[in-house]
């Protein structure tokens, strides 16, 4: 099984982009943020076309999360388990952010997350990034309970080690660095979750993220901030981990690369 997370940064902007990337590298399970779109108007279809079934969480114009699925893999799903934490956003409507979404695949929990940015901080919407994160840790906690395979897969908006930035100084001020921030993705993994990139690269120096701004990209001004999180029975069963940093280099590409994991059978 290969399971992959790719910020995509807008399927209407990035469909082309998107399909290429399924037909090219053909994960079993693609956990996709930022989609951005209504439920209504998700391209579903499109998907189908290239032998994917798709559930997606939906949001006007900004975030929004799906999971997609091999059709010719011979497994089953996504069956959705649970979309939603339960958390309003820290705006005055009250409603919840598209976030999260839940679903089984063939034996596995897939959990697709956006967890929110926090910028500026301090601030209302840091207190909300600290806030939603306690309460992933939470649902974690729950599944993992179950005693089911489970993966966490999404952008994590959270930069867990100086090595895993092309420059601290740059970044010292963003809440994506912040000592909060880390610490509650410290806490994820001192509960028994293992980050896959981290386990094949512990030297760090591997980016999932290149900013549109400044020549990042051609200048390799990266950092990782997507993550895939395994419990115990499928970290027994990592084979091998990457990105495909080919596809961030591509006309109209993401500002992310799509990371991904092969899991033993």
């Amino acid at each position: 099984m290969k399971i992959a997370t790719f910020n995509i940064n807008g399927i209407k902007a990035r469909l082309p982009r998107l399909k290429e990337w399924l037909v090219e590298t053909r994960p079993t399970v693609a956990c996709l943020q930022e989609i951005k779109s209504m439920d209504e108007n998700f391209p579903g279809h499109e998907f189908e076309e290239i032998g994917y079934r798709a559930i997606w969480h939906g949001q006007k114009s900004f975030n929004g999360v799906a999971i997609l699925v091999d059709a010719n893999a011979g497994i089953e799903g996504p069956v959705e388990v649970q979309r939603g934490l339960g958390i309003p956003g820290p705006d005055d409507s009250g409603e919840e952010q598209a976030r999260y979404l839940e679903a089984d695949v063939g034996g596995v929990r897939i959990v697709c997350i956006y967890l929110p940015n926090g910028n500026p901080q301090p601030g209302p919407k840091f207190d909300y990034k600290l806030a939603w994160m306690e309460r992933l840790r939470t649902r974690m906690a729950q599944i993992w309970a179950e005693e089911v395979p489970a993966a966490v897969l999404g952008d994590f908006n959270v930069i867990p080690e100086d090595n895993d930035v092309w420059s601290v100084k740059s970044m010292a001020d963003d809440a994506l660095m912040q000592p909060e921030s880390r610490a509650a993705y410290s806490r994820l993994l001192g509960d028994g979750w293992t980050d896959a990139v981290r386990t094949h690269n512990p030297r760090g120096g591997v980016w999932t993220y290149w900013d549109y701004q400044a020549g990042a990209w051609q200048r390799d001004h990266g950092f990782r901030i997507d993550h895939i999180l395994l419990s115990p029975e499928l970290a027994d069963r990592l084979e091998a981990v990457g990105v495909d940093r080919a596809h961030r280099g591509r006309e109209k590409a993401s500002d992310h690369a799509p990371v991904w994991a092969v899991l033993r059978g």
